[in-house]
């Protein structure tokens, strides 16, 4: 297939090779004169033959919303755009109604598998009209693993983008448990080699993970982390993630735990730990000095 690929960063610079590799023709778009095939959007549209397929790779919110005003002046009815960026699944259904209006179709996709993609092979999770899916999926065959899977039609427009919310969600969880289990034993003094344990639990057991195995490549890097500043951001899908098990009513603790737990670690002087520190003190005199952190 011939497709404009609209943000040529870590994700859509690693798709458009792996899709060129796979015999696809690429159009790249990108707002660095370094990356990019063509200088606009019209000229993008332009090299492309009809009926037009456009992937969007660019950060969610404001950036995706003008991109796709933009190409719902250039594009043509029956044209595809597939948003394949971590846009909210409520964004996707007024991106759809807005494109459809014109005649323009519209695909979204979830994209998993960061700065590896390229070389193992995406997780891609799709929502929108069966035909539309159909349409685009020699792209999504090229993108997903050589093994087969990865892949998913998760249902109507939305469908792709809220799977991967919960699928980053799920990640939030997974994370924050092997964090944990490492300060544990890290912290005691019962286990002398907490690299070589986390290496042993790769192959036989029940954790074992893609997750694990990027974790032991991080200690044989740093065994002591001592180059890693304790501090993680969230990119919004877990934040999503909490608020849809809040409009569902569906309990969903582990996943807002490891939330809470990104934006502890974002305070150097936790205000919440300050007053768990005062009333422990005042009940029960376990006074912390600021200058040691030793109690008084």
């Amino acid at each position: 297939m011939q497709l404009g690929l609209i943000g040529l960063g870590k994700m859509g610079g690693n798709m458009a090779a792996r899709l060129r590799e796979k015999g696809h023709e690429v159009v790249g778009y990108d707002r660095s004169p370094d990356l990019r095939d063509v200088d606009t959007l019209a000229e993008l549209v332009e090299r492309l033959p009809v009926p037009r397929t456009v992937w969007l790779m660019v950060p969610a919110g404001k950036p995706t919303t003008d991109t796709i005003e933009e190409l719902a002046e250039l594009l043509a009815p029956g044209d595809l755009v597939i948003e394949g960026g971590n846009s909210h699944y409520v964004d996707d259904r007024r991106h759809a109604g807005q494109l459809s209006a014109k005649g323009i179709r519209y695909v979204d996709a979830g994209v998993s598998g960061g700065v590896w993609g390229r070389q193992n092979g995406y997780g891609i999770m799709v929502g929108g009209a069966a035909e539309d899916v159909a349409h685009a999926k020699p792209i999504f065959d090229a993108l997903t693993p050589d093994s087969g899977g990865g892949y998913v039609h998760a249902g109507g427009v939305g469908a792709g983008h809220f799977v991967k919310m919960v699928h980053n969600g799920i990640e939030y969880g997974m994370m924050q448990a092997f964090a944990e289990g490492y300060e544990l034993m890290a912290a005691s003094d019962v286990v002398d080699d907490v690299a070589g344990t986390f290496d042993s639990w790769r192959e036989g057991t029940v954790v074992r993970s893609w997750l694990l195995d990027l974790l032991v490549r991080a200690l044989e890097e740093d065994p002591e982390l001592e180059g890693i500043r304790g501090y993680a951001q969230d990119s919004g899908e877990g934040r999503w993630t909490v608020q849809a098990a809040v409009d569902h009513a569906v309990p969903a603790p582990v996943i807002t735990a490891a939330l809470f737990a990104r934006f502890a670690s974002r305070q150097d002087d936790s205000p919440a730990m300050k007053v768990v520190a005062a009333l422990r003190n005042q009940f029960g005199g376990h006074a912390v000095t600021k200058s040691t952190g030793d109690s008084a």
